[in-house]
């Protein structure tokens, strides 16, 4: 490379100007360069740069001989910004603490509004300050985080090499309608104490022992007389940017939904599913139809992994749905028998078919161990707690305040919304409620409804949408919302249709090809054999048309053709489905779309 090469570098711009601008940016290095030498440097530029530009190659050999590239070297190199120190919080230096904020800020975009962030660590450094360093660092933070209106709260101190680490959690600050949503099932055998449990963690009143924090969830009369759901019920649970829970219960005990979603940055929704072998269906409905972004599986210290357990903890695996235990009541178990239902627990966690790795949480730093690698990793957090003492608690409380949703980037996509339930509600209308599978919607939208009986679609128009009671603007990808619509009868309505937008030019399915594997059936199954499909909210029964192979049995994995008795259904090419029949089970995926 010749020495103009060098010079121009990548720029090779050859603007009279910029050769003399660029030939005067010199610096002083450990050569040491007189005054002398400096003017006479300057005079070859000016007397340089009135030459005709057809000198000009040779001009620019002539300075760059005369210029020493080590300065330019030099200069170039100290652009490069500065190392972060583990220190760099506790000193009065602009610069690095704008080097952190904007750490900070491609953090929070990166992990959708919230993250986490250790005070007390480098690159280059072996981890650990003194706890004034600490405290300083912590008050720096909270500064920086003020400016880019985002909140800081400081989770746990652990021991490192040289002192103590912070771990802390970051969380933008959100307008009320802009709340992040988490959708957590429950799920267990009946009697384990799901709906305690949860009444326990929104309202924060402790259990009797004889069932008092369950009464506000049930939806019916006779799931109060007899204690067991039957239905899918729902209750949230809403952090603040500090990660307070701001759930307030009136004076009737009952909570208002709309102030909680105005209060809070984060709102976990808990879907309240079946334990009882009767209501299997409906707790299928509520894994497929209402997409929850995590599985709580809830087991009985004294009753151990017994029922319909293994039946949900297969479901949920087999929807790929990430799944954390409880073990409650652990107040009233004998601790023989509290240990031997845990070993039974991690064997099954470790078998071959789920392929976990247990963690019991019993302080605050498996709490963020396990929130840190619960999605990234087969890591499977396990509390063991009492809903009458209150024993663990608030470990399972700071673990809720550190699941994130998954990142949802399907905004620009036109838009899909599946509907799981409808309503008629007074002065309003028909109401329907669904997941965003894709895209925007705002009020005065018209979108197409449908598939009906006859596979038609026909136009609606969105004149208020609602997010856990709250009114608002728009709903985006990944979030569930209420639509009113009108001049919609409910009658015309059914679980399982869909809201798209026209440019996506639905088309209805009655038959789809499927490669399914059977978990469990008596005998065999052959064609003609008839179950119920569920498939996000459709809930059809269907007949398998064709196979592949003469018969399957448990175990077994074939590719079949199924189609609908009832009504076409939208469906797309890769979705997830769960075919069931009494104690018939099979999951597969719809691979092809025939008519």
């Amino acid at each position: 490379m010749s020495g103009k090469e060098k010079f121009l570098g990548a720029d090779g711009d050859n603007t009279e100007a910029n050769t003399i601008a660029t030939a005067t940016m010199t610096t002083t290095t450990t050569t040491t360069t007189t005054e002398c030498d400096v003017a006479e440097k300057k005079g070859i530029v000016a007397e340089k740069a009135t030459m005709n530009m057809e000198d000009f190659d040779s001009v620019l050999d002539e300075i760059v001989d005369e210029i020493d590239l080590g300065d330019l070297m030099h200069l170039s190199s100290s652009s490069v910004a500065p190392e972060v120190t583990k220190t760099a919080l506790t000193i009065n230096d602009a610069v690095m603490h704008k080097i952190v904020q904007d750490n900070i800020k491609d953090l929070l975009i990166e992990e959708g509004g919230e993250c986490l962030f250790t005070i007390g660590t480098s690159d280059v450094e072996a981890p650990g300050l003194t706890e004034d360093a600490i405290n300083a660092s912590f008050a720096t933070l909270t500064h920086i985080c003020n400016d880019i209106n985002a909140d800081v709260s400081m989770l746990r101190t652990a021991e490192a090499d040289e002192g103590l680490v912070a771990d802390c959690l970051i969380r933008k600050r959100l307008l009320p309608s802009e709340f992040s949503e988490v959708r957590v099932a429950v799920v267990g055998n009946v009697d384990a104490g799901k709906s305690t449990l949860l009444g326990v963690l929104t309202h924060g009143v402790l259990d009797n022992g004889r069932g008092l924090s369950r009464k506000q969830l049930f939806r019916h009369q006779h799931e109060m007389d007899s204690g067991r759901t039957s239905s899918v019920s729902y209750d949230i649970m809403g952090f603040n940017t500090t990660g307070t829970i701001v759930n307030k219960p009136g004076h009737d005990g009952r909570l208002d939904w709309v102030q909680i979603c105005q209060d809070a940055s984060k709102v976990l929704t808990f879907i309240d599913l079946a334990g009882h072998e009767r209501y299997l269906k409906t707790t299928v409905f509520g894994l497929t139809g209402h997409v929850p972004h995590y599985a709580m599986l809830m087991i009985g210290a004294n009753a151990g992994i017994v029922g319909m357990t293994k039946e949900h903890l297969g479901l949920a695996l087999a929807l790929n749905v990430p799944v954390y235990v409880v073990v409650t009541k652990i107040d009233m178990c004998p601790d023989n028998i509290l240990n031997e239902n845990m070993k039974m627990l991690t064997k099954i966690l470790k078998s071959p078919g789920c392929k976990k790795i247990p963690m019991v949480v019993e302080n605050m730093d498996d709490v963020v161990v396990a929130a840190s690698n619960f999605l990234s990793s087969r890591t499977c957090p396990i509390f063991k707690v009492s809903n009458v003492t209150g024993e663990n608690l608030d470990l399972v409380r700071a673990f809720l305040n550190l699941l994130k949703p998954p990142i949802v980037t399907s905004f620009d996509e036109p838009v899909e919304f599946q509907i799981d339930d409808t309503y008629s509600v007074p002065g309003v209308g028909t109401v329907v409620s669904g997941y965003m599978r894709q895209g925007v919607v705002r009020p005065n939208d018209t979108l197409l409804l449908g598939p009906d009986s006859l596979g038609k679609f026909r136009a609606a128009v969105v004149k208020g949408i609602h997010r856990r009671r709250l009114p608002i603007d728009e709903v985006r990808a990944g979030q569930t919302a209420s639509f009113a619509l009108k001049k919609i009868k409910r009658a015309e309505i059914r679980k399982g249709m869909v809201l798209v937008a026209k440019e996506l030019d639905p088309k209805p399915t009655w038959e789809f090809e499927g490669e399914i594997l059977v978990l469990h059936h008596p005998t065999t199954i052959t064609t003609k054999y008839q179950a119920m499909v569920h498939c996000g909210s459709i809930r059809q029964t269907a007949t398998i048309m064709k196979l592949d192979k003469e018969f399957i049995r448990t175990g077994d994995v074939a590719t079949a053709s199924f189609r609908f008795i009832k009504s076409p259904e939208y469906l797309h090419e890769g979705q997830k489905i769960v075919f069931r029949e009494g104690r018939t089970k099979a999951i597969g995926t719809v691979t092809r779309l025939l008519k």
